[in-house]
């Protein structure tokens, strides 16, 4: 099964960083969003980021170029039909997948395989809702995609030998590292990770400790390179919040109980980065903890 033509739906920051590695690594990238103005981001995300690559000689100048040449962008999802391997890397909500791919099936070629990049959502029922269970899996980079080594693979039920095979080939040649995960909620990575970041915040809606005595312990008491809610509002604290509702929706285990303040932080728009504010405030010259 020979992959050479990608596309990606969503140019967020989980979307262009993939659109990044792989024109990087040769394959022909069709990126898409509803929006031209996230389009035109992206684009220019994408190459300052190959900029600063090109800069600490990480790749070559000719790298930068050929691989700025192989990303197109559209707005009309069917243009992404005679892809061989879709990858869906839109916001982290099991409705706004599940209608992505119900739009994008009457387009594709019978062998196109189907992943998604959700951090957390039963690949099982996303491949239930499409014509190919069989050419569907989970394909879950880490945030930020240029810099992080591990690519979560995951089998829903019905995913078959060579699907997975297909999709570990492209991982070896972005020279990322598989780890093959079980179809649980929020699989390895976020099954660990994100609990921790759900317990820091009840260190803090529980006056154990400031935004500030958190994050420190933990970086200079567990050697972590940023502290956990530095790291809740690098993630987004919506995706958190999202992810920590599937952790606790789909086992059913009070130790997943989304913490209060969490919950309002999101009520309250303050996502993180991403709005300028979270248990940071990041409008200054330096973030400053807002608890």
């Amino acid at each position: 099964m020979g992959i050479q033509t990608i596309g990606i739906v969503g140019a967020g920051q989980m979307g262009n960083g993939i659109a990044h590695v792989m024109a990087l690594a040769g394959y022909d990238v069709k990126l898409t969003d509803v929006s031209e103005d996230a389009l035109r981001k992206a684009i220019e995300v994408i190459d300052g980021n190959l900029e600063r690559q090109v800069k600490r000689e990480k790749v070559t100048a000719e790298d930068k170029a050929a691989a700025m040449g192989r990303i197109q962008t559209t707005t009309t999802l069917s243009d992404l039909g005679a892809s061989d391997l879709i990858i869906e890397a839109a916001t982290e909500r099991e409705t706004v997948k599940q209608a992505i791919f119900e739009d994008l099936i009457p387009h594709l070629k019978p062998e196109t395989i189907l992943t998604s990049n959700t951090s957390s959502i039963s690949i099982t029922r996303l491949a239930s809702r499409t014509d190919r269970p069989e050419k569907f899996m989970g394909f879950h980079f880490m945030n930020p995609v240029p810099v992080m080594q591990l690519v979560e693979l995951i089998r829903g039920i019905a995913t078959d030998e060579e699907t997975f095979k297909a999709c570990a080939e492209v991982v070896e040649k972005l020279n990322k590292t598989a780890a093959s995960a079980e179809d649980f909620p929020a699989f390895i990575v976020n099954r660990i990770l994100m609990p921790m970041i759900n317990e820091a915040v009840y260190t803090l809606y529980e006056g154990v400790g400031s935004v500030k005595s958190i994050d420190s312990s933990m970086k200079l008491g567990a050697n972590h390179p940023m502290g956990p809610l530095e790291l809740a509002d690098f993630i987004g604290l919506d995706t958190c919040l999202a992810i920590m509702n599937v952790l606790h929706d789909g086992l059913a285990d009070t130790k997943y109980r989304p913490c209060p303040l969490l919950t309002k932080y999101v009520e309250a728009g303050w996502l993180g980065r991403k709005t300028q504010r979270g248990f940071y405030d990041y409008r200054g010259d330096e973030p400053i903890p807002t608890r």
